[in-house]
């Protein structure tokens, strides 16, 4: 094997591929890239057994062939070579040598026969969308997926078409976020469950631009394409919350606030309600509406905290406990210049949801019983 070809195209495979290099495992050969050259195309592929991620770019290729070197080694090396032209080789003694203009180093190697074979997909179900709507739908629910192992199914966010409208909610127990989009092609409804963890490096991968991609679901598998980049991942088993029956539709009390106003008052109330001489206790704050007013307070061992805001207000005077951190988490996820917060009682759920009719988000946070 012997390629040339300019650092900046290597560096944008190895940036995508690496996010699914197995860090801890058993079997070395997963902790490699596998390179493989294909007429004037060299393609790099990673798998950790759950995730798998293909990325072909154009080289110059003066001899094919197909190698395995571990690829954090490699792609450090890469990342600190200057910005030129970089020569790629395998010698005879198997080892891979790479050259920059000054700089020479000579990597062990593996055996590809034995890197692990990316699942074949036979697509069921399909969606086209644009990649900048795809980024903004899990930046926009990804925060509320559980990192609790005991239950695997809500460690990824659900991907829902129904009516030709793409759903995507993650839950963990304490909130739920639920973010959708109207697709223009007429598709079939299906679902699937993609762990979250996918999600995080599909949107560090994907561009925040007008190009497309495909998301294409089989019965245990999902397989995300772009241009030049194949993304595999294994979807989780097992039944997903029902999550509209859970929404409540009707409130008691309603409040209409600037969401930048709100978001700063949760910012500098959790400045104390997070900085508790006893890390492991976690300090509720008080959310109270009266009329035409919202009082958000919080008391600990570090002192105590009060803001007041002046707002829009409808029904019955409220008090009710809540972690700050689930309603920043929703708020900085929003775009709107104002929202909704609907409450019921102090210990149902409070929704944040768009002042248009019709919204395409909703955001419900579960209270803390708050002590006397």
């Amino acid at each position: 094997m012997k390629i040339i070809c300019e650092k900046d195209n290597i560096l944008k495979a190895l940036n995508s591929v690496t996010k699914a290099v197995a860090t801890k495992t058993t079997m070395p050969i997963l902790e490699g890239i596998l390179i493989q050259t294909n007429d004037n195309e060299v393609k790099f592929t990673t798998y950790d057994l759950e995730i798998g991620i293909e990325y072909i770019i154009n080289c110059q290729v003066q001899e094919q062939g197909a190698t395995v070197v571990n690829a954090i080694m490699f792609s450090e090396i890469i990342r600190r070579l200057p910005d030129s032209e970089i020569k790629i080789t395998l010698d005879e003694k198997n080892l891979l040598v790479i050259e920059c203009e000054g700089s020479l180093y000579k990597l062990a190697t593996m055996n590809p026969e034995e890197f692990p074979e990316l699942p074949q997909i036979s697509i069921e179900n399909s969606i086209e969308m644009e990649q900048n709507s795809l980024k903004d739908m899990i930046r926009k629910s990804i925060f509320a997926v559980s990192t609790e192992e005991n239950r695997p199914i809500f460690t990824g966010c659900l991907f829902e078409i129904k009516n030709n409208k793409l759903n995507v909610v993650a839950v963990d127990g304490f909130r739920l976020a639920w973010k959708s989009k109207f697709l223009q092609n007429k598709i079939n409804d299906f679902s699937a469950v993609i762990p979250g963890r996918t999600l995080n490096e599909i949107n560090k991968i994907i561009l925040d631009s007008y190009d497309t991609i495909k998301i294409g679901v089989a019965k245990n598998q999902a397989l995300f394409e772009m241009e030049n980049c194949k993304i595999v991942t294994r979807l989780l088993d097992g039944e997903f919350l029902n999550y509209a029956s859970v929404i409540p539709e009707n409130w008691e009390t309603r409040i209409r606030v600037d969401k930048n106003a709100i978001q700063n008052c949760f910012e500098r109330i959790s400045l104390i309600s997070s900085s508790s001489i006893e890390k492991e206790k976690k300090y509720p704050v008080k959310v109270n509406v009266d009329i035409g007013k919202v009082t958000i307070s919080c008391t600990n061992q570090t002192g105590d905290a009060k803001e007041e805001m002046y707002v829009t207000t409808e029904g019955k005077n409220l008090e009710a406990g809540f972690n700050p951190k689930y309603f920043l988490d929703a708020l900085r996820a929003i775009d709107d210049q104002e929202v909704f917060i609907d409450f019921g009682t102090s210990i149902s759920p409070c929704i944040i949801r768009p002042v248009e009719e019709g919204g395409d988000y909703i955001y419900m946070i579960l209270p803390i019983r708050m002590k006397e």
